[in-house]
Order: structure tokens, then sequence, then C-alpha cells
């Protein structure tokens, strides 16, 4: 079986993360896969670019000229809306004629247009669409925040100026997506329970194929490693409990920085001892701008796996207070590599995180229960225990075998649907 993933960049972001892991995963299962990208970046020949011209910026450009319009000429919200006006023709290219099914997973920002889409489908190739977020199943936006209006058929979006009106950029693209998705030839994959019942709530979603599978991880990468010798290869120091905060962009508002902040006072305030043992590691772009009460190292942004392997390694709690998350590759390695995890009760983080099992859910935007959440896992839990149940839930749940596996069944039932209705 041959498949071909179809993603915007090859490395930037957790949905490319998460879609070369995957592609690894499968490689490794007996499938032949690729993937497909518009920003390649490395020498990998398992990953095609498309081919280099003008029209590739033009796209990209366009797309986010059209969205800046409409917000008439506001940056606010510029980079939370996609439009899916413009993008690329796939269909011609060799690989993919050459695969038996069409892997999409985030083709946003002018990879692929509603247009294009329509094209692969047209093609006869059996599609699957794994959803990073939310963006397939509402008009126009990636994250709900609330808003329950994808339920029918969007309109009055909140994030357009003056909150839009009846029939509004949101409802016009949402009625282009139900179109494209009539016929129900696409199988869907959501990466959490917690997406696949949003998912499902929506109007566009009413009669298609959806089913959960979350990220892979290869835990031969992400594993534990002799902490002494980790805070030593990252620069980190040795006499200290260490928390771990880390986002592509750590002042990206839906990953919660703020609450980090506040629960850190908190924490101080309640245990002012903490002050003396305790200081934290800043992994992510913009981590310099960030002020805490605690001693911190700002490690900026980083690409090199080995070197983020070290600096889970070197931590003792990982605190992920994301407002809104599907299923973090972030808390999936830090589990990999035996850390456990704090995180809010949202979206998919609960799915991954049992509560004083192998972390601490925090009550939503409680930062008092944050606080406390870090401060038990640093303190008070059985810090082995900890640990073994996320290596254990990491092998059960997220290795790359058992999430092959569920993916291959999803293709054979894709190519089983497509001949079938042939």
């Amino acid at each position: 079986m041959r498949v071909l993933i179809v993603n915007t960049s090859e490395k930037t972001g957790g949905a490319a993360v998460a879609a070369n892991r995957l592609m690894d995963a499968l490689n490794n299962n007996g499938v032949k896969a690729k993937m497909l990208v518009r920003d390649k970046e490395t020498e990998d020949i398992t990953v095609v670019g498309l081919p280099r011209s003008l029209k590739l910026q033009w796209n990209f450009l366009w797309e986010r000229w059209c969205v800046f319009w409409h917000l008439h000429f506001s940056k606010h919200h510029l980079w939370e809306i996609d439009m899916a006006t413009a993008g690329s023709d796939i269909t011609k290219m060799r690989e993919f004629q050459e695969a038996d099914v069409i892997h999409l997973s985030w083709v946003n920002q002018g990879m692929l247009s509603l247009k294009s889409i329509r094209k692969i489908i047209k093609s006869g190739k059996p599609v699957v669409w794994t959803m990073h977020d939310l963006w397939a199943a509402t008009g126009i936006c990636h994250y709900a925040r609330g808003c329950n209006r994808y339920v029918s058929a969007c309109g009055n979006c909140p994030l357009l100026p003056h909150k839009g009106g009846k029939h509004d950029l949101s409802t016009k693209i949402f009625r282009r997506k139900k179109a494209l998705y009539q016929g129900g030839s696409i199988s869907f994959v959501s990466c959490s329970k917690w997406l696949e019942k949003q998912a499902k709530a929506s109007g566009l979603f009413v009669g298609q194929r959806i089913t959960n599978i979350p990220n892979p991880i290869d835990t031969h990468v992400f594993c534990p490693q002799d902490k002494a010798e980790a805070r030593l290869r990252a620069g980190l120091p040795a006499d200290k409990h260490l928390i771990l905060f880390v986002s592509q962009r750590v002042t990206d508002e839906r990953k919660g920085m703020k609450y980090f902040v506040e629960a850190i006072d908190r924490l101080i305030e309640k245990y002012p001892e903490i002050k003396n043992n305790t200081a934290i590691a800043i992994l992510g772009g913009h981590s310099e701008e960030v002020t805490l009460s605690l001693p911190s190292y700002s490690l900026g942004y980083v690409s090199d796996e080995k070197r983020i392997v070290n600096i889970y390694n070197s931590v003792d709690v990982f605190v992920l207070p994301s407002l809104e998350d599907n299923l973090p590759n972030t808390i999936m390695e830090a589990m990999a590599c035996g850390v456990s995890s704090v995180g809010f009760k949202v979206g998919g983080i609960p799915e991954m995180i049992e509560h004083q099992k192998t972390g601490y859910v925090a009550n939503y935007r409680d930062t008092a229960d944050l606080a406390e959440g870090i401060h038990w896992v640093l303190e008070d839990a059985d810090k082995e225990a900890l640990s073994q149940a996320c290596l254990h839930k990491v092998s059960q749940c997220y290795s790359q075998h058992a999430v092959a596996l569920k993916y291959i069944e999803v293709y054979n039932q894709a190519m089983a649907y497509k001949n079938y209705k042939l």
C-alpha cells in the first residue's frame, strides 16, 4: 500500500511533527508512505516538496490578503482564520498518481484550496483527512473557543469585525465545504476524542465517517535518560527542581503563559521555600520575553530532536496550561521521557494525563489548582510510580505500531468504500 501524506510544512508546527511521525510509523509497519509539502526543509528523500515557483508564494500571500481584507485590514485574528481560496493542484504530480491513498493533514495557508481538494476527490483515489484542529468542521476558524455556530451553519462569526453577520464569510465557506463533503468521499480522523465529539456536532459532518486515532511517537528517540547527564548536555542546573514550559511560540495566548505566570506566583506565595530550590526552563520562540518570579532559563526555539529529548529528561515536571488544545505532542514527548505533566481540564489533555496517575489535571483556568498540581508532582507524588505510569501509557496508546495498525485499518476501509461505490 502506498500512502501520500499532504501537509503544508515539513517540520514547522505540531501538525508537521505529527505527520512526520505518522510517516515513520507507517514505513516501519509495512506501508510505503511519503510526505508532500509546500515548505521542504531537509534532504529527506521520503519528503517531496511542491515544485518551486512564484505561484506558491502567491497562493500564501493571496490567502492572507483575502483574510486581511475581510478583517477590514486589522491584524487581529489574521492567523486564526483560513478560507482556502488559493492552493496548488497536486493531482498531476507523480507521487500523487502512484499513491493508493491520499492522506490530508494540515493543508492551510495556501497549500490546498477547497478547489484543490475537490480535484483530489474527483481523481477517484480514497481520501483520509486527519484533523489537527476543528477547521475542517467549521466555516473559517481552527478552534471554536466556546462558539457553537458551526453546529448549524456558522454566521455571526466572533472572529470577524462587528461579529460578522448572518451571511458573512464564515457562512459562505461553510456552504462551500458542505458541497465539497457531499457524497461522503472523505474518511475523517481526529487525534482526540474531544475533537471527534466537537466535529460530530458540526452541521458539516452529518453523514460523514469520522474516527479517533492519536498521533504516534517514536519511543526509541523520546525515552528516559540519566537526569544528571541530560542536564549537563542541556546546560541546565544540577541542583534545582526544574519546571518546563514548551510552545512553538511562547507568547501564543492559547498556550496559557498568562496562567503559568500566575500559577508560579501562587506557588511561591503558598510555598515560599520553593524560591530556593526550583527554577523554570522555557522552550520555544519569544521565550526571552517572559518574566517570572523564579529563576528561568530561556532556551529559545529548538529544532534539534536530540537536544529536545535532553531538555525533557532534565526536568521534573512539564506544565502546559493550554486554554484549548487537541492532543499536544509536547505532553506525549514528556510522557515518553518519563516526565509527568500538569495541565487544565480542557480539550484532549485529560485523555493524555490521568489525574494523579500520570500527572495532574487542574480545573480549567484555575491557577490555584494549577499551582497545587505543580507542587504535588514536585513534592508529594511517588515520582517513580508516576514515571512508570507515563511510559506504560505511551507504549499502550501512542507507540508507532499501535497507531500504524489503526491507520492501516482506516486506509483499507476507505479503499473498500471507494470500490463499493464504483
